[in-house]
């Protein structure tokens, strides 16, 4: 299943109810998991972002339909990238000639 890293940023909103946010990232797995998707890795960070989140998903638009639940819940703006793993990593370098 493809691989999926988010940063994410508290919005005003989301710092102003942080207290609520382990509760916020229950449901956000929940939504994750009726959609086919696991999370793998979760992390609160120092520095530019706030939030880190690992994640699978069956599809490009599974992710990207889970992104937009994350950005209605107005608590958070995020930033997803895909995720290639060492062995695609390799093979698609080694595709290079």
């Amino acid at each position: 299943m493809p691989a999926y890293i988010t940063l994410a940023n508290w919005t005003d909103q989301g710092a102003q109810r942080v207290k609520e946010s382990p509760r916020r990232l229950d449901s956000a797995k929940r939504a994750l998991a009726d959609m086919g998707g696991e999370f793998k890795g979760f992390y609160l960070t120092l520095g530019e972002y706030d939030l880190v989140m690992i994640y699978e998903a069956p599809d490009d638009a599974v992710a990207a339909r889970f992104a937009l639940v994350l950005g209605m819940l107005g608590t958070v703006r995020t930033r997803t990238l895909k995720a290639f793993p060492e062995a695609a990593y390799r093979e698609i370098i080694a595709r290079l000639g």
